[in-house]
């Protein structure tokens, strides 16, 4: 009987095993969800959308969408990280996820915790204005914000979003903080920034080129070490004024703890064939940005990422929370 006990018991074991990696050897089955925890129409939706429709192509199966703003993009993420680890749902971010844990200590969740998949793109940042905004340059902005910075209205994306990271170091030069108005992404802020109902905010070029070039919009900066190609005329922060000014916008795809290694593997490997497509290529070149390089697609290399930038970002809110 006892024989007969264990025998059922090893059978079931080996059968849940079986089932499990039939469901693996099986993944995708059916439509996958990437979560984008900001609002629609802002820059990482517009990454999103590009890369889930290549992606889609190789994995054979439907990736939508879904946008959920909020908490800096915490509760959009903390969903994804409490979900079903079984890749049907993941969720692409940028820098802002290694914000959380210095920002929002009680989260249900640990960012570090999330299971990597890969970086998708650095997107370079611009200083931005209401088209009629009096400066004419960063310099006189930034001499205008140590006169009286709390009458300038600075747009984010909510705390600990790339676009208050890059106001924060702003704050932090001029020795001034500006009166900052939270949104629940940066499509709403840059449409009141366009309305002159804001003064300032510091967006990604996938979220601010198309208005830059048509004049809704005045352009003083980027955020990069260097000079971009779409915008040549546009000078670096460093070079106007704020010294070592450097912050890029890095998206990536994680999924819950615990994802079993082969839908991983499954999942970074759809990532690395997306970011090869001529369209995503084309299309990032549009927006300023390009796909990161192949061997950047990859778990390890945002694990490396991750932490490197949870360090640097955490000891910059806590300097500029003070």
């Amino acid at each position: 009987m006892k024989t007969a006990r264990i025998a059922c018991a090893t059978l079931s074991f080996f059968g849940a095993m079986s089932a499990q990696t039939f469901a693996q050897d099986k993944f995708p089955s059916k439509t996958i969800t990437l979560m984008v925890p900001a609002a629609a129409g802002g820059p990482s939706d517009t990454v999103a959308r590009l890369v889930a429709q290549s992606m889609s192509k190789t994995l054979g199966q439907q990736i939508i969408i879904e946008n959920m703003g909020g908490a800096g993009g915490s509760l959009g993420t903390a969903s994804v990280a409490q979900s079903e680890p079984d890749g049907y749902r993941i969720v692409l971010y940028h820098i802002g996820v290694a914000t959380f844990s210095a920002l929002y200590p009680n989260l249900p969740f640990k960012p570090e915790e999330l299971t990597s998949v890969g970086l998708v793109t650095e997107v370079p940042m611009t200083v931005v204005a209401r088209k009629d905004y009096p400066a004419k340059t960063l310099a006189e902005l930034l001499a205008g914000l140590k006169k009286d910075a709390e009458a300038v209205t600075f747009g984010t994306a909510g705390t600990g979003a790339v676009s208050d990271l890059c106001g924060r170091l702003i704050q932090d030069a001029v020795g001034a903080k500006m009166t900052v108005v939270p949104y629940k992404g940066m499509g709403p802020a840059m449409t009141d920034l366009i309305g002159g109902r804001i003064d300032l905010a510091c967006d990604q070029t996938t979220n601010t080129a198309t208005q830059i070039k048509a004049n809704e919009i005045k352009a003083f900066a980027v955020t990069t070490a260097k000079r971009i190609s779409l915008f040549p005329d546009l000078p670096t922060v460093s070079e106007s004024g704020i010294q070592g000014f450097e912050l890029s916008a890095w998206h990536a795809i994680w999924a819950p703890k615990g994802t079993p290694e082969p839908i991983r593997k499954t999942l970074s490997d759809a990532l690395k064939t997306a970011l090869k497509d001529p369209v995503v290529i084309e299309r990032f070149a549009t927006l300023g940005t390009a796909p990161v390089a192949e061997d950047q697609a990859t778990p390890a290399a945002l694990d490396a990422k991750f932490k490197s930038e949870i360090q640097r970002l955490s000891a910059l809110i806590a300097k500029s929370s003070k």
